[in-house]
């Protein structure tokens, strides 16, 4: 017997997750971050998102890696991530780089500034 439509047309049932990924909101991301090598520069790219420049175009500006173009690291799935952006990252909810939600996390390639865009 086929699961009933509910409001919106969609399924009454939905496939079945994982608990952490209920808990986590999803198996992969839409992902932007500004990577920076130091930590000041990381906290001149700060000081910008808190004055209300959008995120990609300080992206665009501080990043220092091959997503400086508005620091789009694109859709990726759990467990393609380093472990500790990985974590920050799903704790984030989705927002836009007009009105970003962001956090901040060390690993070994530097100082990342992280926000999604969406969860699936």
């Amino acid at each position: 017997m086929a699961p009933k439509a509910g409001k919106g047309g969609k399924a009454a049932k939905e496939p079945e997750k994982s608990a952490a990924a209920k808990a986590k909101g999803g198996q992969s991301i839409n992902v932007r971050h500004i990577l920076c090598a130091k930590h000041s520069r990381k906290e001149e790219a700060v000081a910008k998102l808190n004055a209300g420049v959008k995120f990609d175009e300080v992206a665009r500006e501080f990043s220092e890696d091959k997503a400086r173009q508005g620091g789009s690291l694109g859709w990726k799935s759990r467990g393609s991530l380093m472990p500790d952006f990985e974590k920050v990252a799903y704790d984030l909810e989705p927002s836009t780089t007009n009105n970003p939600k962001w956090a901040e996390v060390k690993t070994g390639e530097g100082y990342h500034l992280v926000m999604i865009e969406g969860k699936k």
